[in-house]
């Protein structure tokens, strides 16, 4: 693969996508952005504005096998992960345990309303999102590849709902947020529904790719090649979280990784095989604003973690010389 071919699915995955999640197509490509960085996506936002249906047409479009989990208060981690059952057609009088995998054993899991589940279910995602694998029973299993959790949370509501802990929305390569359409966007979604438009059923999409084609992509944007001004520009981004007085905790270095990763995406879906600035600034809100924390006076100020991070974009200074003759050096996968 190379760059031209990897510009050409992304965009034709995006121009799938926006035939059914209409209006939203910096959302639509956040979502690949974050996906093809090997990462797991939280979508937040309120119910009606298509975040189920996001998860979906990615689904379609990329080939990927999935399976979609209602998070309830009452369902236990054994209910995502699976469990071993008794098997009693075995021959001999010892029965033998056999395992029954869960709804995890896929490409794509949407995990819906994951804040209405208890931090012990929640928690069930953890090493799955983390280590691609299911520890049960004491014998751990590899996850399909590629594997991708896309979760959703409604913001709004609290009660019955569980917030997720730090460590987990850590794991979150992005958090994105649905928002309400405008009057011509949502003008057009009505007539869609009036057409005969069906959400459940997404066959008429094109599947552009295939998981398999996915991993390509995925292997060829960790090849893309990353000058070391901007290196620092992304850790000095993140870094200016945690110096920030507004902001009681910033972000890890795990956020400066995710970053780069995402800017790997974006300069190979514009068909560059090295990174420049404008690549970082486009998902660097979706990759910090889940992982600080304001202080209490600044959240009853009305301020967001959104408008931090606006101020920090606007004033850390952006690299101006990258070194694309030392880009162009670096090696890519190929096939």
């Amino acid at each position: 693969m190379n760059a031209e071919q990897f510009q050409n699915v992304f965009d034709r995955m995006v121009r799938q996508m926006a035939r059914v999640v209409v209006g939203q197509n910096d959302l639509v490509a956040s979502m690949l952005v974050a996906t093809l960085a090997g990462g797991h996506v939280l979508v937040e936002g309120a119910p009606g504005l298509g975040k189920t249906l996001l998860a979906r047409a990615f689904a379609r479009v990329s080939g990927a096998s999935f399976k979609r989990v209602q998070f309830t208060p009452d369902l236990m981690p054994s209910d995502i992960t699976g469990s071993s059952i008794l098997d009693r057609r075995s021959a001999d009088a010892t029965h033998t345990f056999t395992f029954v995998p869960g709804p995890i054993f896929c490409q794509l899991l949407l995990a819906d309303e994951i804040n209405r589940a208890p931090a012990k279910t929640q928690s069930a995602l953890l090493e799955a999102m983390q280590d691609r694998q299911v520890t049960v029973d004491g014998t751990s299993r590899l996850l399909p590849a590629p594997f991708v959790v896309v979760a959703t949370q409604n913001p709004v509501e609290s009660t019955g709902t569980y917030p997720l802990p730090e460590a987990q929305l850590d794991r979150f390569f992005v958090k994105l947020t649905a928002a309400d359409p405008p009057r011509e966007v949502e003008q057009q979604i009505v007539k869609n529904h009036t057409l005969g438009f069906n959400p459940a059923d997404l066959s008429w999409l094109e599947a552009v790719t295939t998981p398999g084609e996915l991993i390509e992509m995925q292997a060829f944007a960790s090849g893309v090649a990353v000058d070391d001004a901007i290196i620092a520009y992304a850790v000095e981004l993140t870094r200016r979280t945690r110096q920030d007085r507004t902001i009681e905790l910033g972000a890890s270095p795990r956020a400066s990784i995710a970053m780069m990763k995402a800017a790997q995406v974006v300069a190979a879906s514009s068909g560059r095989t090295f990174i420049t600035p404008d690549d970082v600034k486009p998902m660097a809100k979706a990759v910090l604003r889940h992982r600080v924390i304001l202080h209490p006076d600044a959240e009853l100020q009305g301020i967001t973690a959104d408008e931090r991070i606006d101020d920090i974009l606007r004033s850390v200074p952006v690299p101006r010389a990258v070194n694309t003759t030392q880009a162009a050096s670096y090696g890519h996968p190929t096939t």
